[in-house]
């Protein structure tokens, strides 16, 4: 187990690991320093045989994550004479790049599934958290807000990227528009959220569905997910294209001789990852 205080990680005996933000007193606004090793943690899930699954959640019962911690992030400074402004064209942008999105871009590309179980409120850049997971698992108090526009801002984080893809044009539109709380029953209905669960049994349900995922073939797990994140933006020659060398790539791997052998010798199959 890693404690770093702020972010905990924790690789459990069936190979699911559960990466909890803790700074419950804080919300759970996310720091620079939680953002970098949180994005080092995905990178190196996709090359760790150990790992088979991950869940992302937070500590407490309020708070999943409520944006970046404003209060300790700031815009690096950058060289310049001595009457340089404090912020010159391309700094933001530039921060942006190498923070919020590295961040949604290493759980989306992340090779094992990834789980967002989500016990409270979720905003800004906790929220795309969420979104650029595989599957969302709510407890029944959470809310979603898009809370750049009331800040004056646009979305970062990928935010009007995924939320297109995840609930339509006008319907991201509207969430972005008017940064409205959305319930967790409204974030199930139209898309945003695969499951809601009472508080009490959210990381229970969680360790369910992230143990049959551990369980499963990985490969073929990571494989179907480079699939579906590729067929948003695949043509259907391209997609089908796709599909046929990834079952290809399937074909060779372990997991898929045993699941093979299993069935023809009518026995429980095991399935080690690779």
């Amino acid at each position: 187990m890693s404690d770093d205080q702020d972010l905990l990680w924790e690789i459990d005996e069936v190979g699911v690991a559960w990466l909890t933000l803790n700074r419950p007193d804080a919300a759970n606004a996310i720091t620079p320093d939680q953002r970098n090793r949180t994005i080092e943690l995905m990178e190196g899930a996709s090359n760790d045989l150990n790992v088979r699954c991950v869940v992302v959640t937070a500590a407490g019962e309020r708070h999943f994550c409520t944006g970046a911690d404003l209060r300790v992030s700031r815009i690096p400074e950058n060289p310049g004479p001595a009457d340089k402004p404090d912020k010159a064209l391309g700094d933001v942008g530039r921060n942006i790049k190498r923070g919020a999105q590295r961040l949604v871009a290493s759980i989306m590309d992340c090779e094992k599934p990834v789980i967002a179980a989500v016990n409270g409120t979720a905003a800004g850049i906790g929220a795309h958290i969420a979104f650029a997971s595989d599957l969302v698992i709510a407890a029944d108090n959470a809310k979603f807000i898009e809370v750049f526009v009331r800040r004056g801002i646009t979305p970062d984080g990928g935010g009007a990227y995924m939320l297109p893809r995840l609930v339509g044009l006008q319907k991201a539109k509207e969430l972005i528009y008017f940064g409205r709380d959305v319930t967790a029953d409204e974030a199930e209905r139209i898309g945003l959220v695969n499951k809601v669960v009472p508080q009490a049994e959210l990381r229970a349900t969680a360790r369910e569905w992230a143990t049959q995922l551990a369980e499963s073939p990985t490969k073929a797990l990571m494989l179907s997910k480079w699939l579906l994140n590729r067929s948003m933006e695949s043509s259907r020659g391209a997609a089908f294209e796709d599909e046929a060398w990834a079952q290809e790539m399937a074909s060779y791997t372990q997991d898929f001789q045993e699941g093979v052998a299993a069935f023809k010798e009518r026995r429980d199959v095991r399935y080690r990852g690779w």
